[in-house]
């Protein structure tokens, strides 16, 4: 399982931005609620810890369990819904509560189905373009999706469709089929925003068509649905360019108002802009951009099929998620519930980037040598 490695090889770049970037999340959770911020500390050193150690472990042999980790997945997902440890909270039931123990079973799938499409997609890379690949691809990816999505979790079902099409297309999957997912995707958008619309469509929930409907016409629940982003807009035009200060007592503070609720979680990137200003909030952007385009590096060097699918999967979750999120903290996106990457408040979905940013350095390690 262990191998010899090059010191030369390891990807210090890789883990400064991860930790820079997870720092920079710790101090603002500490703004945003103080008393979180020694479990947030706590979190980023054991998935720091935890990062560096499966960095260490060949992949290749892990992934040889990638059934068992399928399976695990489906089986956390379907305690959620249907064991009394499922644990509901803010109208969805995402968590699962086991004595002291509470996590998020959608965060950690994430991490498990990119380790589980990158064997899949090893083993049958000759014919990935073939019906019977695609098509069994399609079922093993809508097993899990439907479990997300009834919880209901309607923005990390939608990230997981993301995932799927990123690792596919780093698989090798036709440019023809790329297209033809676009050319759906697009119009299906636009059928959505439209079927939210509607007051009597039983395909979305209440409050999945109400924050929709609040994207649309933010007047109109400015109150309500579109309070939160509203403030948040507000909180990152007042920063202005340098900030009002880390942890500031000015009274005119929308954090210290209390006018966005819960904003160590999905707004916490308007804490960073109100207290940061823009020239904190670029550089928290271009580390974000800085790990996923060091993913896509490594996927490009990677020995074989499996490791390109590992690093393209895990850099296209950082920035699709990283998208979402401050897209929704500047309202140019409907509210989503989706953390930032690193920086939001909540231990499993820290400890899962650690862990698949630990399957990214492993992948560089053994990375092909030019010669």
């Amino acid at each position: 399982m262990f191998r010899n490695y090059r010191i030369r090889d390891y990807d210090f770049k890789l883990i400064l931005m991860v930790l820079a970037v997870a720092f920079i999340g710790v101090m603002a959770i500490g703004s945003a609620e103080e008393s979180l911020q020694t479990r947030q500390l706590a979190g980023v050193a054991a998935g720091a810890l935890v990062m560096i150690v499966i960095s260490f472990f060949n992949y290749s042999v892990i992934l040889k369990l990638y059934w068992l980790m399928y399976l695990i997945n489906l089986a956390l997902l379907s305690l959620v819904l249907f064991s009394s440890a499922g644990d509901d909270a803010g109208g969805a039931q995402r968590w699962l509560e086991i004595g002291s123990l509470r996590f998020q079973p959608s965060e950690t799938a994430k991490i498990l189905l990119i380790l589980f499409f990158a064997q899949f997609i090893m083993k049958y890379k000759e014919k990935i373009n073939t019906i019977r690949v695609i098509a069994g691809s399609l079922v093993l990816i809508a097993v899990p999706w439907v479990l997300i999505e009834e919880q209901p979790d309607l923005s990390t079902s939608l990230v997981l469709i993301v995932i799927y099409c990123i690792v596919m297309f780093a698989g090798g999957i036709s440019w023809k089929l790329v297209i033809s997912v676009i050319a759906v995707a697009v119009p299906a958008a636009a059928i959505l925003i439209s079927l939210a619309q509607q007051p009597d469509n039983e395909i979305l929930t209440d409050y999945q068509r109400n924050r929709i409907l609040a994207f649309v016409n933010p007047e109109e629940y400015a109150t309500t649905e579109a309070f939160q982003q509203l403030n948040s807009v507000t909180a990152i035009a007042s920063g202005q360019l340098d900030g009002k200060g880390y942890k500031n007592n000015e009274i005119t503070s929308v954090k210290n108002g209390n006018f966005i609720s819960e904003a160590q979680t999905d707004f916490v990137f308007a804490v960073i802009g109100e207290e940061f200003g823009f020239k904190g909030s670029i550089i928290v952007i271009v580390l974000l951009m800085g790990i996923s385009l060091e993913c896509v590096s490594v996927a490009r060097k990677a020995k074989d099929a499996a490791g390109t699918v590992i690093a393209a999967g895990m850099g296209g979750l950082i920035a699709i998620q990283s998208f979402f999120n401050i897209g929704v903290a500047t309202f140019i996106l409907p509210n989503t519930g989706l953390p930032l990457p690193f920086i939001s408040y909540g231990l499993t979905s820290v400890m899962s980037l650690f862990i698949g940013m630990g399957f990214v350095l492993n992948v560089r390690l053994q990375a092909k040598r030019v010669k």
